[in-house]
This record gives structure tokens, sequence and C-alpha cells, in this order.
């Protein structure tokens, strides 16, 4: 490996894995969401707060799991998800490490210069991050 390689390349397959999982906007619509909820939610009611099927749901939970963006838990017949804590801080440190540590708000708008429109839009400010 040559010298000026920084990120092993393991690291980057799997950084490249979790910002391919990211760049559909409905699992990062779902991902915020779940980061919203105060606990566990059934994947029923994931389906109630989006226009989209529960295959469709299904779909995009399994994707986010796999990459380890949410948690599933099975109780009884229903599978509850939520975020997974180690991704709120994963994130972040990944692209940091992309970065060289220079990331920081450099050409990314603030959550509260998103758009809000639509029923599954997840706006937030950055005070309550």
């Amino acid at each position: 490996m040559n010298d000026h390689v920084t990120l092993p390349r393991e690291t980057a397959e799997e950084y490249a894995e979790w910002f391919r999982t990211l760049s559909d906007a409905t699992r990062v619509q779902l991902l915020a969401w779940l980061a919203r909820q105060g606990s566990p939610v059934r994947v029923r009611d994931v389906v109630d707060a989006f226009p989209l099927s529960q295959s469709t749901v299904s779909h995009h939970l399994a994707a986010l799991e796999r990459t380890c963006f949410v948690t599933a838990e099975k109780r009884g017949t229903s599978t509850y998800y939520a975020v997974n804590p180690a991704c709120l801080s994963a994130l972040p440190v990944a692209a940091d490490q992309i970065m060289a540590g220079a990331s920081g708000i450099c050409c990314s708008p603030t959550l509260t210069d998103l758009p809000t429109q639509g029923a599954a839009a997840l706006v937030t400010t950055q005070e309550s991050r």
C-alpha cells in the first residue's frame, strides 16, 4: 500500500457502503424519522407515517439494518426498528476521517435551511440535535 494513503481500504469500503445506503432519499427520510422517535417502532407505524407500501418500507429498513444504521428487534409477530445509537457518532466520525478532519460544515446546508414541504419532510434545528 502507498504511504500517502491514510484511510485503509477496508475502512474506505465500509464507508462507501454506508454512503451507498444513504444515497436513497427515502432511506434518509426513514432514518431521520426513526431518529426522532422516542422508542423503537413497529413497521406498521413506519408505513403509516410514509406514503409507501409495507414491502417498500421493509426493503429500505432491511438496507438500513444491513449497514447497521438501524436495529431490528422481533417482538411476537412484529418487528421494531430504532436508530442504532452507534451510528449517531460513527457517521460524523467517518465524514471527518474522509475529509482529513476538515469536514465541518463545508458544503452542507444546515438542517434549518432544508425545505420543509411534504408529509414526510423531517426538519429540525441545529439546537435540537
